[in-house]
């Protein structure tokens, strides 16, 4: 496995074109392969994530069974004399978890519910739009992830509900964009989540940071990145 990080001139046209839309991106990312990556059936995959520190700091990381070769996407979107991209050997540190360590992590996802208006309709998929619910939607998959979000001290939270956890909610994005061959417009809601996670199962942590985490993985969600707490 390997993590790859690639910064973005955001000065010029193409990087302003790939970042403004989800499928174009996803494209990009699938070209930096020569192999096609393996199908999504639970196994590691192709993860990435657009991550904006600034307006002027804007970096796609990239989660792959493959070492990604990402020439094209410097001369459309980066700098073609002077900038790189820096792509990781990602086992040592999947190697390294285990049960008990604490690390700070991100995530960008799309909390989603299922939901049916009358008994005789079929379900719809809906995001979460409200904070408690998609916080609520993590912590309802931590578990089984490999992981439980730390909680504060009581003398450390300011609101009951929504500051019992190490848990920030950034960066709320509504994407809307046409997969080709469709005539009906996709509608993605994403939200990054900021915090600190304690391992309880470091194989399903593992998974979760290889294979992903919820939906829309094709568009820049799911993917997971740990940092030293």
């Amino acid at each position: 496995m390997f993590l790859t990080r690639f910064r973005f001139n955001t000065a010029r046209l193409g990087a302003r074109r790939l970042l403004s839309s989800p499928q174009r991106l996803h494209a990009a990312v699938m070209f930096a392969f020569a192999e096609p990556p393996p199908r999504d059936d639970g196994s590691p995959r192709v993860l990435w994530r657009i991550d904006r520190n600034s307006r002027a700091e804007t970096y796609l990381y990239i989660v792959s069974p493959a070492k990604p070769d990402l020439t094209h996407l410097v001369e459309e979107a980066g700098w073609p004399e002077t900038g790189r991209w820096q792509a990781h050997n990602y086992e040592p540190l999947l190697s390294r978890l285990a049960k008990g360590d604490i690390w700070a992590f991100r995530l960008t996802a799309n909390p989603v519910h299922s939901i049916r208006r009358k008994a005789d309709e079929p379900t719809k998929v809906t995001a979460h739009v409200g904070r408690r619910h998609q916080m609520d939607w993590l912590l309802q998959r931590q578990e089984k992830a490999g992981f439980v979000i730390v909680e504060k001290a009581p003398e450390q939270r300011l609101h009951t509900e929504l500051d019992q956890y190490e848990l920030a909610v950034n960066d709320r994005r509504q994407l809307d964009f046409t997969k080709a061959g469709q005539r009906k417009p996709v509608t993605l809601v994403t939200v990054t989540f900021d915090g600190r996670l304690q391992v309880t199962d470091p194989d399903a942590l593992r998974h979760t940071l290889t294979a992903g985490l919820g939906r829309a993985k094709a568009y820049g969600c799911g993917l997971m990145t740990l940092a030293e707490a």
